[in-house]
């Protein structure tokens, strides 16, 4: 007997199997100007850690393989997923596809991204200060985030990128290492740490990573450490930026960012949208967006 398959579901094995019209597996062009094969299964991937249904992955993934060129550009790869999710999926799958892109949208200073650092360590248990202001041994040192837990004390240096090809680099940890061994050996109690953190929102070069390694540096970025990185951090406490709202304009985004209110969970109260300039009529898509993606 012959299995019947839907379209979407055969492109879907045509792309996985890499039986595409560009051969097996096309070059594509990331973020920082590097080519890598097109990997399906990585896309099927983000969109499954999205939430999108089997069905849905299918389509887009059906699409994406109709719409890929030689060196097309992952962010086009990206857009072509988000529109289909934002248009077709259940509310909040788009806003979890579009974490990354969320974050690089607190910019374009580094200030909300340091707030939204403090808030996810606060979701894992930690008491935290943004800006602090501390003697080391040496020199004083203005600390992005100051974060203590069980008794133990870090200072955390965030390093934001505005774009997905920035790279924080071994200049960078080898400034973070100075920096917290200074006020590990301070003689002031009140700004003692016990390490230093360097935190970024993309990724480190190989470099920093193999200083950070010897030396004994925490570094953080998007997906590093593997399965411990910023993106599993948030997934875990659920501590969502607001910007992944899609229901909110980025004018009303910014507005609320200018007032520290870095996360989606704290536009809850309809005056406070209001407040903002969010029309009455769309606020109860918004509250509804941030109660799924957020739990609230």
């Amino acid at each position: 007997m012959t299995k019947v398959t839907s379209r979407g579901e055969e492109s879907r094995r045509s792309i996985v199997g890499g039986g595409t019209s560009f051969g097996s597996h096309p070059l594509i062009t990331k973020a920082d100007g590097e080519q890598e094969s097109f990997d399906p299964a990585k896309l099927e991937r983000s969109l499954a850690l999205a939430g999108a249904s089997t069905t849905m992955r299918a389509k887009v993934l059906a699409h994406i393989v109709h719409e890929l060129r030689p060196n097309m550009m992952t962010e086009d790869i990206y857009r072509h997923a988000f529109e289909i999710l934002r248009r077709e999926e259940s509310i909040p799958v788009a806003a979890r596809y579009s974490i990354k892109r969320a974050v690089f949208a607190l910019g374009p200073s580094g200030f909300p991204f340091e707030q939204f650092l403090a808030e996810i360590l606060r979701a894992h248990g930690w008491k935290t200060q943004t800006g602090a202001a501390l003697m080391g041994r040496c020199a004083p040192h203005e600390v992005d985030v100051y974060a203590e837990k069980n008794g133990k004390r870090i200072g955390i240096e965030a390093k934001f990128h505005n774009d997905a090809g920035g790279k924080t680099d071994i200049k960078d940890a080898l400034y973070v290492k100075a920096r917290y061994e200074d006020l590990r050996a301070t003689p002031l109690v009140s700004s003692h740490v016990d390490e230093g953190w360097l935190v970024t929102n993309t990724r480190f070069t190989k470099n920093a990573i193999r200083y950070a390694q010897c030396s004994g540096l925490t570094l953080i970025g998007w997906d590093y450490p593997y399965k411990h990185g910023l993106f599993a951090l948030i997934e875990e406490a659920r501590v969502h930026p607001l910007t992944c709202l899609t229901t909110l304009t980025d004018s009303e985004k910014h507005r609320l960012l200018d007032q520290k209110i870095v996360l989606c969970k704290h536009v809850q109260a309809p005056h406070l949208l209001e407040g903002y300039g969010v029309k009455p009529d769309r606020i109860p898509l918004v509250l509804e967006e941030a109660r799924q993606l957020c739990g609230i």
